[in-house]
């Protein structure tokens, strides 16, 4: 027999119709669909409700290719780091960091990344594939059970952080996104979800024509082309001018403000030529800057800059009225920290 379909690419309405085409009630359709997404589901087996011959029924047409976490590593700081095998054998990872008043999910979108970032781990492999939207959903369902489990408490937030680029994987990222907010998924609020971009100007422009409820965050790293176009060499393609534009263009249609994703390294960009550069370009669009905290992956060219380089990014950056924070790393000891995502396991 061919490849089974797997269950969750149909819609509800494409359930109904399946059942009705056997025989069945409709209202099956939504039964299954219930126990797929809302209740997530691993087998048709666990839809308790259902009758025996049905689940059979599925059983002969359809697969459900969920995600197993294959391992699960534990930080020191309470961070959780799952190791996710797919059903093709391929792996990515996840993340669960807790604060003392929410827990987030920092998800992956793609099986490697699409880019060249040469400071990140997960741009040393290469891309093997684009994520679906139920993987993307499946790693999210995992982590709000984990946090229920260690924390007490539902995830209160998604970052698109993970492995991969997810304007380069959009149509995928937007189904899973529309499933965790649906009232039947996990009915997340989008304003708990950033979409984490390296910056691509022309998806920027086609996710603020497309309405988005969600935050944006770019990751700069530099406001000076050269310095850019060396730590991010894919941005040859996309100057900031471009970038620019579509933020402006983002801002005028969504009214959101845009954070900006900002690791300082030494002898790279902790220089004062560096930090007025940041401070012009964030007067473009009403923004916030989050200077991230480093995390060397071995090769010795960049490390993270002292202590004095970040405060006079401070400085300049309130003394300009920009709201700046310093997010401080979380689960070095587990390689669960920015940049650091690579499948060492």
């Amino acid at each position: 027999m061919e490849d089974k379909k797997d269950i969750r690419a149909l819609t509800k309405d494409q359930l109904r119709d399946f059942f009705v085409a056997q025989g069945e009630k409709a209202f099956r359709g939504n039964q299954v669909y219930e126990w797929l997404w809302t209740k997530g589901a691993h087998s048709f087996e666990a839809m308790t409700n259902i009758a025996k011959e049905t689940r059979a029924l599925l059983e002969i047409h359809f697969v459900i290719n969920h995600i197993q976490v294959d391992q699960m590593q534990r930080s020191a700081d309470g961070t959780v780091k799952n190791a996710v095998r797919l059903h093709d054998g391929l792996v990515v990872e996840s993340v669960l960091i807790p604060t003392q008043t929410r827990t987030t999910a920092c998800v992956s979108s793609q099986v490697g990344c699409s880019l060249d970032c040469n400071f990140c781990a997960t741009a040393q492999l290469k891309r093997m594939r684009n994520l679906q939207p139920d993987e993307i959903y499946d790693q999210v369902l995992a982590i709000d059970r984990e946090s229920r489990l260690y924390f007490n408490h539902p995830l209160s937030n998604i970052v698109f952080m993970g492995m991969g680029e997810p304007l380069m994987n959009y149509p995928n990222v937007m189904k899973a996104i529309e499933k965790i907010t649906s009232s039947e998924g996990l009915g997340m609020s989008p304003k708990r979800i950033t979409v984490s971009t390296s910056g691509i100007p022309k998806m920027i422009k086609k996710m603020a024509d497309d309405a988005v409820k969600f935050k944006l965050a770019v990751s700069l790293h530099s406001a000076i082309e050269s310095t850019r176009n060396t730590i991010m060499p894919f941005t040859t393609n996309f100057p900031l001018t471009d970038l620019r534009e579509s933020l402006e263009y983002w801002y005028k249609k969504t009214k959101s403000k845009v954070t900006y994703e900002y690791v300082v390294w030494k002898g790279i960009n902790d220089n004062r030529e560096a930090i007025e550069a940041l401070v012009k370009f964030c007067k473009y669009v009403p923004c916030k800057v989050n200077l991230i905290e480093y995390n060397p992956i071995d090769d010795g060219v960049f490390q993270q800059a002292t202590e004095e380089a970040i405060q006079a990014y401070i400085t300049a950056l309130e003394k300009n009225d920009i709201v700046v924070k310093v997010r401080r790393s979380r689960g070095k000891d587990i390689d669960a920290a920015c940049g650091q995502l690579a499948n060492k396991s």
